[in-house]
């Protein structure tokens, strides 16, 4: 019981500080990637952006915890979906170091357009342009498309194993959906990521974040729900060696 307690304690603070780290990297990263002066900006900022980018490895390493230390819990359910859960994570990890690359590269060229002195604009654009997109295509396939994924198979195990509150994981599997409508909506060039609509469509799965967070800290997992779950998974061994 206490190994559980303070799995759900590490999962709350690791939701929290992916959460944190997210906001603080995307405004750290502000001078580089936003306005047209970002090719002269980004190199006046470089401590500035180099910490934004630190900010989303941890962001990317909090990820990564909580569903390793989620994978104990949730694979006493069904560990099919407790292991396709850390798999997209890690997928989703991938996806947004990949960003951080691309900023960083982007940094690269910034430096090289003011060490230059009187570079060929057009060039280094182009190449900033790409970068950009490449930033922008991560940003939307990691804490957008693949987070959809993530939230609605260990919301889905909570509500069926009632680890949490069912209004929990109800408000994750409508977060989910909502946030993964939101993704393919900005793939097909619906909507802008970064609109009002957009924030909206994400806010359900960002309160189920915080709100997770803070139940799991203050009251961790359901000890009956655990104990149900460790006994079914017992007697399927059971049988399965008979």
């Amino acid at each position: 019981m206490n190994s559980n307690r303070k799995a759900a304690k590490i999962v709350g603070i690791l939701f929290i500080l992916a959460a944190v780290t997210a906001v603080i990297g995307l405004i750290l990263y502000d001078p580089i990637l936003n306005g047209s002066d970002y090719l002269t900006k980004g190199s006046e900022h470089a401590n500035q952006v180099i910490l934004g980018a630190l900010m989303e490895l941890i962001l990317v390493a909090a990820a990564i915890g909580t569903a390793t230390t989620m994978f104990p819990i949730l694979r006493k359910y069904n560990e099919t979906i407790a292991l396709w859960h850390v798999c997209f994570r890690f997928l989703e990890a991938i996806v947004i170091t990949v960003g951080v690359i691309s900023v960083l590269s982007l940094l690269t060229l910034s430096r090289e357009f003011v060490a230059a002195g009187a570079p060929d604009t057009a060039s280094f654009q182009a190449s900033g342009t790409l970068l950009k997109a490449v930033h922008d295509w991560t940003f939307l396939l990691g804490p957008n498309f693949m987070l959809g994924i993530n939230t609605m198979m260990y919301s889905y195990i909570f509500y069926k194993s009632r680890l949490v509150p069912r209004f929990i994981p109800i408000l994750g599997m409508t977060g989910a959906a909502l946030i993964f409508i939101c993704a393919l909506l900005v793939m097909f060039d619906v909507i802008e990521q970064l609109s009002v609509l957009g924030a909206i469509l994400a806010l359900p799965v960002a309160a189920n974040e915080m709100i997770l967070a803070v139940w799991l800290i203050s009251k961790g997992f359901n000890p009956s729900a655990l104990a149900s779950m460790s006994a079914k998974k017992e007697i399927n061994g059971i049988s399965a060696h008979i």
